[in-house]
């Protein structure tokens, strides 16, 4: 049995009748589902508006990062609602990050052709940046929320470029 006062039902939570809320959405995963895609969107969405007139990959890269990181601190329901996902529906999960990827290959394809980018295979690279993203974001913009990210981007985009290895 649940116990509701850990689990809010939906339509109390938000003060919506059941039957406006079926209306709109056949269950509450399909709801989940539309969070989850409008917050694709919304990501996506912000750091093109914020990237759009960069000319080099690198700050591209240091940008979109940026944004990320300031969208997880302002706004940390995002994160619960992607992360959560993996647990609710593990095809969304993987149909979030399967999406998120073949868009950011686009971006790498072009950054190859122009030699901004290592040769690599695309996906790969999309799925380490994402990595890096994703985790760096928990410590520095879901954790705290003091942290300079602009200093964090710059960072991280400094050790991409010099690499790890010596």
């Amino acid at each position: 049995m649940t116990n509701r006062s850990f689990r809010p039902d939906i339509t109390e939570e938000t003060g919506v009748g059941l039957g406006t809320f079926y209306i709109y959405f056949e269950s509450k995963l399909v709801c989940y589902e539309y969070l989850l895609r409008q917050y694709s969107h919304k990501i996506r969405s912000n750091i093109a508006q914020r990237v759009e007139g960069l000319n080099s990959q690198r700050e591209i890269e240091k940008v979109g990062l940026m944004v990320f990181l300031e969208m997880v601190r302002d706004d940390q329901h995002m994160y619960n609602i992607i992360w959560e996902s993996l647990l609710v529906e593990p095809k969304f999960f993987r149909e979030y990050y399967t999406q998120f990827s073949e868009r950011y290959q686009k971006g790498i394809l072009q950054g190859q052709e122009i030699s901004e980018f290592s040769q690599g295979d695309p996906e790969i690279i999309s799925y380490i940046l994402m990595g890096i993203s994703n985790f760096i974001g928990i410590r520095y913009a879901l954790f705290s929320k003091n942290e300079d990210l602009e200093a964090v981007s710059e960072a991280v985009i400094s050790l991409l470029e010099t690499g790890l290895f010596n």
